[in-house]
C-alpha cells in the first residue's frame, strides 16, 4: 500500500502563457500555449509561423490549508480505467477541501505521468491511499465508523438533491467517503453491500449516466456546499 502524507495544502506556481494566432489564411487557428509548448510558434494545426496576440500569467492566489480544517469528507475512487478521469478528479478534490482520496483496483496513483495533465499539480497537494482491493479497504473503513455513500443509480438509490445530512451524526462523529465506480460496470456490487447510502444524480436526457468525472464533480459540490451550510462556514 503506497500513501502520500501531507500536513499542509501547497501553494501551487503560477505558469506563464501566450494567446496566439496563426498567420496561415488557410488556417487561422487561435489558441493558448503554456510555458514552453512542444512546438513553440508553430501552429499545432498546419505547423504554419503564428504571432502572439496577448502574454499573461495565471495569477491564482493560494494559501496554505491545515489538514484539521478540510471537511470531513473522503472520496473512493474504485476501478476508474482512464487517468485523465481521476487527474480531473484529484482537481475537484481539491477545490472543494475533500480530506483523502482512496484510490482502489486499476484506478491509476499519482505516480502516472498521464494523471498530471489533468490534475494539474492538486496531485502534490490532495493526500491519497492506494489499495488493491476496494472490498477489504471498505471493511476496514466501516470498522472504523466511516459512512460509505455509493454514487450510483438503482432502485433503492436517493436523489441527491434530496439529501437530508444530520449534522451530529456527521461532522460531530466520523466522516462521509463518497463512492465511485468502474466507468462501464458502475460500483462493484459487493461493494455497494457495504455502502450506508445509495444517491443518484438525476438526469433530463436519454443517456442514464454522465462521465464519472463529471458525476464525482457534481456530487461533491453538492455534498460539500450541504456540509458547509451545516458547520456555518
Amino acid at each position: 500500500m503506497g500513501s502520500r502524507e501531507n500536513p499542509e495544502r501547497r501553494i501551487m506556481k503560477a505558469s506563464s502563457y501566450q494567446i496566439r494566432q496563426c498567420e496561415n489564411p488557410n488556417c487561422g487557428l487561435r489558441y493558448p500555449i503554456i510555458d514552453n509548448h512542444l512546438l513553440g510558434a508553430r501552429c499545432p494545426a498546419c505547423l504554419g509561423q503564428t504571432h502572439s496576440e496577448y502574454s499573461g500569467s495565471t495569477n491564482d492566489i493560494e494559501t496554505n490549508q491545515s489538514i484539521a480544517s478540510l471537511l470531513p469528507f473522503e472520496a473512493m475512487l474504485d476501478n476508474i480505467r482512464s487517468s485523465w478521469n481521476v487527474g480531473s478528479m484529484f482537481r475537484t478534490a481539491e477545490g472543494f477541501g475533500i480530506r483523502q482520496l482512496h484510490l482502489c483496483g486499476i484506478t491509476q496513483t499519482p505516480k502516472s505521468a498521464n494523471l498530471g495533465k489533468t490534475a494539474l499539480g492538486t496531485e502534490s497537494s490532495v493526500h491519497w491511499t492506494y489499495h488493491p482491493n476496494s472490498i477489504k479497504a471498505a471493511e476496514s473503513l466501516v470498522n472504523e465508523g466511516y459512512l460509505l455513500w455509493a454514487l450510483e443509480y438503482n432502485s433503492e438509490a436517493e436523489s441527491i438533491y434530496t439529501l437530508d445530512i444530520d449534522r451530529e451524526n456527521i461532522i460531530d462523529s466520523k466522516r462521509i467517503i463518497l463512492i465511485v465506480g468502474n466507468e462501464e460496470i458502475g460500483v462493484d456490487p459487493s461493494l455497494l453491500k457495504l455502502c450506508h447510502k445509495t444517491i443518484y444524480i438525476p438526469m433530463r436526457g436519454i443517456k442514464q449516466s454522465f462521465n464519472v468525472a463529471v458525476a464525482f464533480g457534481l456530487a461533491v459540490g453538492i455534498i460539500s456546499n450541504t456540509l458547509v451550510n451545516k458547520r456555518g462556514q
